[in-house]
């Protein structure tokens, strides 16, 4: 157990204990293992946490997938901005990947790859900084978000100032940031992904979870039925939607009158509904995503 301890340092007894009778090992209780690690002086006190938030999971894998960049860091040749993307029922890890910016078209290029491997979710939760979010507009859709709905994946976003939405991501970051890159350092991108590619085989298949009764993540996961489409569909509206083609900067015509959408919807058609029993209220919408309000009594738009 202390071999394991060596080589797992952020591991508590917990851990230790199951990773131990999963190798075959025997079973040693966790309270025995932190009392020896404690004897050879491995485990130092934690720090309690600030707030113990309800827990939440869906009941499948694949139903929900959290994405986000944990924070940037350096590397002898730049910098490194580590994008993951976790199952929210398993805690699977799906993309971890060392990237040298956060621009649209390399989130895109990994999920592609995650998509190919893993298949479609049917939603996805970000918080609402960039490529996936706006912080001037929270929920506002962005080009990557387009993208996203034409697959026919859901999007959802996290509520401004409120990490613990998109919590699971939060608690990855931690463990990523205790047992890969505390008081390390890289040379460059590559040398930062052999670590991730070594500690995500750790993470999925040998690191017991509490919060799935230290079974490991491999064990509640299975890829999508639903696969990933190397054309996109064509997008289609009812034949009562009023179909309108939203101009430069997001500006559209309705009812003899200017609205303002998303800048990222420019160039695509958009279908107005009118909403039941709510005169001169009608939602904007983009394939299945509704992306905008439009109240005509105050001669505006809303995200």
């Amino acid at each position: 157990m202390v071999d394991v301890r060596l080589e797992h340092p952020a591991w508590g007894g917990r851990k230790i204990s199951r990773r131990l009778h999963d190798l075959g090992l025997g079973s040693v209780a966790p309270s025995t293992v932190s009392g020896i690690l404690h004897r050879h002086g491995l485990i130092v006190p934690r720090a309690p946490e600030d707030k113990a938030w309800e827990r939440f999971e869906h009941e499948q894998p694949n139903v929900l997938w959290q994405a986000d960049f944990k924070g940037h860091f350096e590397t002898l040749q730049g910098r490194c901005s580590p994008l993951t993307v976790l199952d929210d029922h398993s805690r699977y890890n799906l993309v971890l990947q060392a990237c040298g910016n956060t621009r649209t078209q390399t989130v895109r290029e990994h999920l592609e790859t995650a998509f190919r491997r893993y298949g479609l979710p049917v939603r996805m939760n970000f918080d609402n900084g960039a490529p996936w979010g706006s912080p001037s507009h929270p929920g506002q859709v962005t080009e990557l978000g387009l993208w996203l709905i034409r697959l026919g994946i859901r999007l959802s976003h996290s509520r401004p100032y409120h990490p613990q939405t998109n919590g699971k991501e939060e608690r990855f970051h931690r463990s990523l940031k205790a047992e890969v890159l505390n008081g390390k350092s890289f040379e460059h991108l590559a040398h930062a992904q052999s670590a991730f590619e070594r500690w995500r085989q750790v993470y999925n298949h040998e690191r017991p979870h509490e919060a799935l009764q230290m079974q490991t993540p491999i064990t509640r996961y299975r890829p999508s039925p639903r696969t990933f489409p190397e054309v996109l569909p064509t997008i289609e509206y009812g034949p009562d939607d009023q179909v309108v083609r939203v101009k430069w900067n997001g500006e559209l015509g309705f009812r003899d009158r200017k609205f303002k959408v998303s800048s990222a919807l420019h160039r695509h058609d958009v279908a107005i509904r009118p909403r039941p029993a709510e005169d001169g209220i009608f939602d904007v919408y983009f394939a299945h995503h509704r992306c905008g309000t439009i109240d005509l009594s105050t001669h505006h738009a809303t995200d």
